[in-house]
């Protein structure tokens, strides 16, 4: 589907979708992203996405914004996170879990607090977004959208450790090929990209949807892309179809369709079906187009 085609699709689909994505929450953390419009390639959000039932957060730690995210407030869980590319100057920081609480009180701090204190966690906060306990005896592990060793300092990495920016994701998936992704864009941005790499990721619900605790929805698959508008002038041809921009999509269903990512049949047992395929941002879109009902375009003007 040519991004063109996908701008084309009909106000009155997208009026249908409208009452599922429930209400918005206007909170003093960020109604339109405008506090982080930074972490957005031309400093613009993706467009296409419905306002009603989404959560803009600009996410917010030790008194700086880290990255931004986009949460779903049904799903309890972020349809995207949106960061800058840093390679991180140390270590995986422990796993201190945090959640927004202006997702509860629309006049709280403005900063993620952490799970672990006393008093313990208000009811509100439970009724408004994922907790420690949904993830317990899932099967499923804590998937960063935008992970830490993406992120430079410790701050920056302690930061994306809030569930707003966290989905289901299976562990042959965590630590396996979408693990091996995430590395991969390291090594590329180390290697070709002079300037910011902007990157936006992402999950992708089953079109029935699927739940873990009864409350939050786990993805059938995961999906990323890129921007990189300065890169280096003398890029291998190998690597030339992977600038300004490119894309992914994982499998976190081992026993989905083949349709969007084929299987690979000789993958060792502990990753088979988990495969990541990668693809042109225009792909990318069209896959999101269709499964989600809604043109979305990730970067402004195709990051050109």
């Amino acid at each position: 589907m040519s991004q063109r085609k996908m701008l084309q699709f009909s106000t009155g689909a997208l009026l249908l979708l409208l009452p599922w994505f429930g209400g918005l929450v206007f909170g003093e953390i960020s109604n339109d992203f405008s506090q982080c419009l930074n972490f957005f390639y031309n400093e613009t959000p993706p467009s296409g996405i419905p306002a009603v039932g989404y959560q803009p957060i600009c996410q917010r730690y030790k008194n700086q914004y880290h990255f931004a995210s986009l949460y779903h407030r049904q799903h309890r869980a972020p349809l995207y996170s949106a960061y800058i590319l840093s390679p991180a100057d140390g270590k995986r920081p422990s796993n201190t879990w945090k959640y927004e609480p202006q997702l509860a009180f629309s006049r709280a701090n403005p900063e993620m607090k952490s799970f672990y204190g006393n008093p313990p966690v208000d009811q509100n906060v439970i009724e408004s977004q994922a907790v420690l306990e949904d993830y317990k005896n899932s099967g499923y592990t804590k998937g960063h959208l935008n992970p830490s060793m993406h992120q430079k300092t410790m701050a920056d990495r302690e930061a994306t450790f809030t569930l707003t920016n966290i989905v289901p994701q299976r562990a042959g998936s965590n630590g396996g090929p979408w693990n091996s992704l995430e590395k991969e864009l390291l090594g590329r941005f180390k290697a070709y990209c002079n300037g910011s790499m902007y990157v936006i990721t992402g999950a992708l619900p089953y079109i029935t949807e699927r739940w873990i605790n009864n409350r939050v929805s786990a993805p059938e698959y995961m999906w990323s892309a890129y921007c990189c508008p300065s890169y280096s002038s003398n890029l291998p041809k190998s690597m030339k179809k992977f600038f300004p921009t490119y894309a992914a999509v994982g499998r976190n269903d081992r026993n989905s369709s083949q349709e969007i990512v084929p299987v690979n049949v000789k993958a060792r047992a502990s990753v088979r079906g988990y495969d990541v395929k990668r693809m042109s941002l225009e792909t990318l879109e069209g896959i999101l187009a269709q499964r989600l009902g809604i043109p979305i375009s990730l970067f402004h003007g195709w990051c050109q």
